[in-house]
């Protein structure tokens, strides 16, 4: 099972560095869209960011993924929240559904529920 918590981790730093990092653009779009602040968006993304990080470097030294995990989980439910908010179609759901599920399953195993 830690092995596929390990790739979970590495699923989830991937998407978040490829959404945050190359389609950036987008994200300034969407939480417009929103209506959330700038200031907050770049929160969220330097937040996700460095959770992502923590969760590749908890590759090597387990004890770093648990609370990254939980908050990147938390993150995850507060995107689904704003998709409801501006009544999304189901499709823009997904990805952040997906990663609050990679999320939850990594903080599991890595608490030793799994």
């Amino acid at each position: 099972m830690q092995t596929i918590s390990i790739y979970a981790q590495l699923i989830i730093a991937i998407s978040v560095a490829y959404v945050w990092i190359f389609r950036y653009d987008n994200i300034v779009k969407e939480f417009k869209q929103y209506g959330i602040p700038d200031l907050l968006r770049n929160i969220v993304g330097a937040a996700k960011i460095a959770l992502s990080t923590l969760l590749v470097a908890g590759i090597w030294y387990p004890a770093l993924v648990l609370l990254p995990a939980l908050l990147m989980a938390g993150l995850m439910l507060c995107a689904q929240a704003a998709h409801i908010k501006v009544k999304n179609p189901w499709q823009k759901f997904v990805p952040s559904a997906l990663l609050f599920i990679l999320s939850l399953f990594v903080a599991c195993v890595n608490w030793g529920v799994i």
